[in-house]
């Protein structure tokens, strides 16, 4: 009997689609970056220099443009500045703020790219799940290795990790549209939650049961330390 042998042409095009398709998000990113967040498909095409007939061949839509530029941007941008800070050889406060600095600096120095992608409303909400469970996988790997170190409980990690995650990208998000503090003030707030948060698992050992047998007040405030 004979066996089909693959199509070598068919293999070259799915590749060449593929090539393309990421010379065209490239360029996506390019033209917002020009044009601004709020840029549609006339525009883009314009910017990269072809018609709007290339894009819609290579894309079903705007939505499915939306969706690469977003994977693209968290690929070759976000995750490798958040995941650098993170891998940094530093003590566990210093990996929280660089962290920190880096995902809100990676926001705040392309804005028009994450209004596009976060702000048009036309991503798929799947890819930025994947994105935050990417992210949450990372830190709850940051916190097993050091918390195991010291002899911190982990079973909570994922939990944890989701919940900073959410907040971070959250209040990032609500800073973008609402710059009413220096990006520096942002991350010295940001560290300050997440680092609290951090501590007071450490306080505990990770253990719910110790938490809970502990007694919880807010510790007095000397009248000198109050802010002015």
């Amino acid at each position: 009997m004979r066996t089909a042998r693959p199509d070598g042409r068919k293999r070259r095009w799915r590749q060449h689609k593929i090539n393309r398709r990421e010379e065209l998000v490239d360029g996506t990113l390019a033209a917002v970056r020009t044009r601004g967040g709020n840029a549609g498909m006339d525009e883009i095409a314009a910017e990269i220099g072809v018609s709007k007939t290339v894009l819609y061949r290579y894309f079903a839509d705007k939505n499915d443009l939306v969706n690469a530029a977003m994977q693209r941007f968290i690929e070759i941008t976000l995750m490798p500045r958040v995941y650098g800070a993170i891998s940094l050889d530093a003590d566990e406060y210093q990996l929280v703020r660089s962290a920190l600095a880096e995902y809100v600096g990676a926001v705040d120095e392309d804005p028009e790219v994450y209004r596009f992608i976060m702000g048009t409303g036309s991503g798929d909400p799947s890819s930025l799940a994947d994105f935050e469970r990417l992210f949450a996988e990372v830190v709850a790997a940051a916190i097993t290795e050091r918390g195991s170190d010291l002899g911190i409980e982990t079973e909570g990690v994922m939990l944890w990790s989701y919940v900073i995650v959410g907040g971070i990208q959250l209040a990032t998000h609500w800073w973008t549209t609402n710059k009413s503090m220096p990006r520096d003030e942002v991350i010295d707030y940001l560290t300050m939650m997440v680092w609290s948060a951090i501590e007071g698992m450490a306080r505990a050992g990770g253990s719910r049961a110790k938490f809970a047998g502990q007694e919880h007040v807010l510790p007095p405030i000397d009248p000198g330390d109050q802010a002015v």
